[in-house]
């Protein structure tokens, strides 16, 4: 089988297209639809979602919450600055981590974020990724909510974007739940309380499953085929309470929604025997063109960068063809892109 060239995923987008800020009201947001079944693409704003939504459905949604990740330091014995991006838990107290510049943070390395907030390199995983031990684990969500700053991704502007109070509310879906990612679920942040419950009202079941966004979210493909990216670990959960809730869904007709590339991964992880499962763990799933997907009948996402793993996601469900059209009518019609920006449903 032939592999797929990363170039065959970039397109050109215009500076102006990038948001910056949020919409003033999340669910006021434009949303693009895209029919898989007919090619037809139609233009609403977000909260006339519900429209498309049918009794009977399941919306699938992320409760993972955005830590504070983006720390400033620096190395305790030769006070060099040191900027670090918290990733991921990887033990009690350890923690990966981008770490700016690499070549300072060896194994054994100190680093201080405040008077009492440090850590010692304890790994070098590669690719600019360190293992972090802090001293305190107990305090350590205390700690990283005082010194760190919200990790907004590096094509968004911070002078442009929102003071940081208002970026921990708006870089934040209003289901937030479990604290561990440096990214958010951007698909979920156009959803109001109101809007859900106007969406649970319909008849339409909401399930609540977590998984914790990784490095790749905010990084391209480097590799000149996609088949050789390596995947980084993600940690997810799926409670038996939410499984049962989707496969009886199923059974009944109703389609499973999925609120984001986050939450169509940890769906699709899950599935044995053709159902979706209670699990738990990390997932290193890659979805390209010519996956099948087994659980997801819709999704609903944001537009994503060129040469993305999640754009390559996003093709392997509606079609690179039919996606790139779709890229096209949004830019010409001047869409929002990227964490802040518009949305997409895809049926």
């Amino acid at each position: 089988m032939q592999k797929l060239r990363t170039s065959e995923f970039f397109y050109e987008l215009p500076e102006k297209l990038i948001a910056h800020k949020p919409s003033p009201i999340r669910s006021d947001s434009r949303l693009l639809t895209l029919d898989r079944s007919g090619g037809k693409i139609y233009h609403h704003r977000f909260f006339e979602i519900i429209e498309y939504l049918k009794k009977g459905d399941c919306l699938v949604i992320n409760e993972t919450m955005v830590l504070p990740a983006s720390l400033s330091g620096r190395k305790v014995d030769s006070d060099g600055r040191i900027d670090v991006l918290i990733l991921n838990e990887v033990d009690d107290g350890c923690w990966a981590a981008l770490v700016r510049p690499a070549k300072r943070a060896g194994v054994g390395a100190v680093l201080m974020f405040g008077d009492d907030f440090r850590c010692t390199v304890s790994e070098d995983a590669g690719e600019g990724i360190k293992i972090l031990k802090f001293d305190d684990p107990a305090s350590f969500y205390k700690k990283i909510d005082v010194y760190g700053k919200t990790p907004i991704p590096p094509y968004i502007k911070r002078e442009k974007s929102l003071d940081e109070v208002e970026l921990r509310k708006r870089y934040q879906t209003v289901f937030a739940k479990y604290p561990g990612s440096p990214a958010a679920p951007t698909a979920g942040l156009h959803f109001t309380q109101d809007l859900l419950k106007k969406i649970s009202g319909k008849g339409i079941k909401i399930v609540r499953i977590t998984l914790h966004v990784g490095v790749d979210t905010f990084r391209p493909i480097m590799e000149e085929y996609a088949e050789d990216h390596r995947m980084h670990s993600e940690y997810y959960e799926i409670s038996a309470e939410g499984a049962d809730a989707i496969n009886q869904s199923r059974e009944k007709g109703g389609r499973v929604i999925a609120v984001g590339t986050t939450t169509t991964r940890a769906l699709e992880t899950s599935v044995r025997d053709g159902d979706v499962a209670a699990s738990s763990g990390w997932t290193e799933l890659f979805i390209l063109p010519g996956y099948r997907f087994k659980i997801v009948d819709g999704l609903i996402t944001n537009f994503h960068l060129p040469k993305s793993t999640l754009l390559m996601l996003v093709c392997a469900f509606a079609g690179k063809d039919l996606v790139f059209r779709a890229y096209e009518e949004a830019i010409d019609k001047e869409y929002r892109f990227y964490s802040f920006g518009d949305a997409m449903l895809i049926f």
